[in-house]
């Protein structure tokens, strides 16, 4: 049976059990038991390398060892090996904070949850997946494709759509910055992995071919995410693309004070997509300068980038339009990205983009740490003839960017003027850093768009809140000081 066919088959018998309540545990479900048998998969074939190998897995709760045989435990005995031993067993499993194969078995089943109830449907499930042989090269690579798939229902998964970053932009992102191997790269808000992977098959495009060459792609691709669902899906993707012990921690990179990081921490390339609208608990801000302090997930991943970021390192970021034309924290942000930073380029990304987690319109933020910015490209991407946004059922295509990959290194060529234009630093230094700078070459319209308007508004009452919140800790502050 075909890879993509034995993973419709496991979803249809998921819906037949009570346990599992739609498209997030089903994919949760799915994703600790594909975890399970690939890292087996993994273990064996490290067992056949080093003669010194030893899984981190008690050997009766190795998927070779329960799960393997067709005929094997099934029903409530199978129940209650997953429940009461594999469970707490892995969650709470005991090895060195040098172990690091098996602190990632840890912190996928610590967080992990089992939500079937039949275990004579969850047997049925396992000999589905026994069909798939990782083992085999050819089988994984197919597979790749599948688990993409699974990801990309994320998308229509409720609050977990947030996790993914369509594949496209990941890809285009990643070809622009163009790390080279050796360069170390993070995604401090990883998701499900998007970005790690594509750094990934953007480097074995150039060759990775020396033990030594596939030891440097291993130590370089760094992740956190803070979610459990995201997490154990990003360190299966990354297994899956022969990462055999990902650096990817599950925690909240905005959780440590930004003073903390030192030289070590900071890495030659940052890829990410952070969480935009959200709002961190309170007391977060705190691990930040007091001018860049505000509960908004975007900026405060914004000011982690620059932190993170060596000399001559380039980002790529995915930011929405309310940061361009934002005030308060946002200006203090802006004004060190042009003041610190080359700001080189703006992509403006349609609608749809990244429906239906969000509609509104989204840019691709390019920089290089140090020097200063001169000017600031823009190009606006154009969607297909006859849309008039992008949606699930039409959604953003890689071969869409062939344009913006066109003119990348030949941006004075006018045939890209109707996309394309320049604005120099002291101009936007002019508009008191309003980096939402139209397309010189279309007709101005009024704004329409509710959603546009809505994220003007909400912008607008975030930094009014922010600064009624200055004002009250500057009151308070003066009030002690006469009082003491």
């Amino acid at each position: 049976m075909a890879t993509d066919s034995v993973v419709s088959s496991i979803q249809d018998l998921m819906r037949q059990d009570v346990g599992v309540d739609g498209d997030a545990q089903r994919i949760s479900q799915m994703g600790w038991m594909i975890f399970l048998k690939l890292f087996d998969a993994s273990d064996r074939e490290l067992e056949l390398l080093r003669d010194d190998y030893e899984s981190p897995i008690p050997e009766d709760l190795r998927w070779q060892s329960w799960a393997a045989d067709e005929e094997g435990v099934t029903g409530d005995d199978l129940l209650k090996l997953i429940d009461e031993e594999l469970f707490p067993k892995l969650g709470e499993l005991e090895v060195s904070e040098d172990n690091r194969r098996g602190l990632i078995v840890r912190s996928v089943f610590e967080d992990s949850y089992n939500y079937m109830k039949s275990g004579t449907l969850m047997r049925k499930v396992i000999n589905k997946l026994e069909e798939i042989d990782f083992t085999s090269q050819d089988e994984r690579h197919v597979f790749n494709d599948v688990y993409e798939k699974i990801l990309r229902d994320l998308q229509s998964a409720g609050n977990a759509a947030e996790y993914y970053t369509p594949r496209p932009v990941t890809r285009f992102m990643t070809e622009m910055v163009d790390p080279e191997l050796g360069d170390s790269v993070l995604d401090p808000a990883c998701g499900t992995g998007g970005f790690l992977v594509d750094t990934i098959e953007h480097l074995q495009r150039k060759g990775v071919d020396s033990v030594k060459e596939r030891e440097q792609l291993q130590e370089t691709i760094r992740g956190t995410e803070k979610k459990p669902l995201p997490h154990m899906l990003a360190m299966t993707n990354l297994i899956l693309h022969d990462i055999e012990a990902p650096t990817l921690r599950r925690d909240n990179s905005l959780a440590k004070p930004l003073r903390q990081y030192g030289p070590s921490d900071k890495v030659d390339a940052v890829l990410t997509n952070p969480p935009f609208g959200g709002k961190e608990p309170d007391g977060i801000e705190r691990n930040f300068p007091q001018k860049y302090q505000t509960r908004e997930t975007a900026d405060l991943f914004l000011a982690l980038v620059f932190k993170r970021l060596k000399a001559g390192g380039e980002a790529a970021i995915v930011l929405p339009d309310g940061f361009l034309f934002g005030e308060g924290v946002k200006t203090n942000l802006k004004k060190t990205l042009l003041e610190e930073h080359d700001l080189h380029t703006i992509v403006r990304m349609p609608k749809g983009v990244f429906a239906p987690y969000t509609d509104i319109n989204t840019n691709l933020l390019f920089f290089e740490k140090g020097p200063s910015t001169d000017e600031v490209w823009y190009f606006e991407h154009p969607l297909p003839e006859g849309y008039k946004q992008y949606t699930k059922t039409k959604p953003l295509k890689f071969g869409e960017f062939e344009l913006e990959q066109e003119w990348w290194d030949d941006r004075e060529n006018e045939k890209f003027d109707e996309y394309a234009w320049k604005v120099p630093v002291e101009e936007i230094e002019k508009r008191d850093y309003d980096l939402d700078i139209d397309n010189p070459h279309e007709d101005d319209e009024e704004i329409t768009d509710p959603d546009e308007l809505l994220a003007r508004y909400e912008s607008l009452q975030e930094e009014i809140g922010e600064t009624r919140q200055s004002l009250k800790d500057e009151l308070e502050s003066a009030l002690q000081k006469t009082l003491a």
